[in-house]
């Protein structure tokens, strides 16, 4: 038989075995974060499916960067979406948080829609889906682009020779994305002194 101390060591190590293992239950059945971006097995991006449930920061119409950008045949918007977890730390920080995902849909424009009859709405005709990913481990300088097909399936990424990286690179506002086009963004990176050097340059 047992004596009392012995009974009372082998209930405390019982309820400590037992808060052990509640706590690794806790953490094994703990969720991902679900805004972060996810690969497929060939490392191609999985299309985020509820990015319009993420914080609209803003939109543009026939935007172009070219200098001397050729006539429109057809407008088309450009409405940008963020996790909101990406968003609100930015408005701490200033900066975008490793993992943040920048969805681009490109929406079809149209004068006369229903009983519009003067300017620019906006169709159910996506015309496309651009995504600017920042993963550190994965992308040489921290970020990746990557668009989308009309069918959803994952995406290759863009080759680092693209356009867009050189362009993001020498005059986005921000951690290579283009903050001065997001109205409510530009003041708090402004405010924390976060703004690129290449920007600036550009505004003077």
């Amino acid at each position: 038989m047992m004596s009392l101390a012995t009974l009372r060591r082998a209930a405390v190590g019982l309820a400590a075995a037992s808060l052990l293992g509640a706590g690794l239950m806790g953490a094994a059945s703990a969720p991902a974060d679900p805004d972060a971006p996810r690969y497929d097995a060939d490392g191609r991006l999985v299309l985020p499916a509820d990015y319009r449930e993420w914080v609209f920061l803003s939109s543009g119409l026939d935007m172009s960067y070219n200098p001397t950008p050729s006539e429109v045949s057809a407008h088309v918007f450009n409405n940008v979406f963020v996790p909101r977890a990406a968003y609100a730390a930015f408005r701490k920080t200033g900066h975008w948080p490793d993992h943040t995902v920048m969805m681009l849909e490109n929406r079809g424009g149209a004068s006369s829609l229903s009983i519009n009859t003067r300017g620019q709405v906006q169709t159910g005709e996506i015309r496309g889906l651009e995504v600017h990913v920042r993963d550190e481990a994965r992308f040489k300088g921290g970020w990746g682009f990557f668009a989308f097909s009309g069918d959803g399936a994952p995406a290759k990424q863009i080759p680092y020779a693209a356009d867009c990286y050189s362009c993001h690179e020498a005059h986005a506002a921000v951690d290579t994305t283009f903050v001065q086009f997001y109205p409510t963004l530009m003041p708090v990176a402004k405010k924390l002194g976060t703004l690129s050097k290449g920007f600036l340059d550009d505004e003077k």
